[in-house]
């Protein structure tokens, strides 16, 4: 385990997509990682996933992505660099999504684009 939430989590969710599990369970969360859940939940990359506070501690359902990773170092970006990155880390211009920190929180980069605003990169699926 390494310092960084949000690289573990997405590194087990993606351990248990490849091993054809149907649940994941990440035993360290953060509201960040919680958020990510969020958008991952709203795009289809997750069916569900439960939080248990006690624990500090997520189960997740898998959904449908191929691939998901934390992007390291988190690189800032203008409104105009997003489409830069989508090219470096997305297979397709129509399929998957980056998550961006804002100072309106996260978002997509497709939303982030729609608003103008810039952030740090903080992760992708696809």
């Amino acid at each position: 385990m390494s310092q960084d939430i949000v690289a573990d989590a997405l590194n087990i969710i993606r351990n248990a997509k490849k091993a054809r599990k149907e649940n994941a369970k990440i035993k360290r969360i953060s509201n960040l990682l919680i958020e990510i859940l969020k958008i991952m939940k709203q795009k289809n990359a997750i069916k569900k996933y439960k939080i248990n506070s006690k624990e500090n501690s997520a189960e997740i359902s898998l959904g449908d992505f191929i691939d998901c990773k934390a992007i390291k170092p988190r690189f800032s970006v203008k409104k105009e660099q997003i489409e830069k990155y989508r090219r470096r880390y997305l297979p397709s211009r129509n399929i998957g999504i980056i998550i961006v920190s804002t100072n309106q929180g996260l978002m997509t980069h497709e939303e982030a684009m729609e608003k103008s605003t810039g952030g740090s990169l903080v992760a992708y699926f696809y």
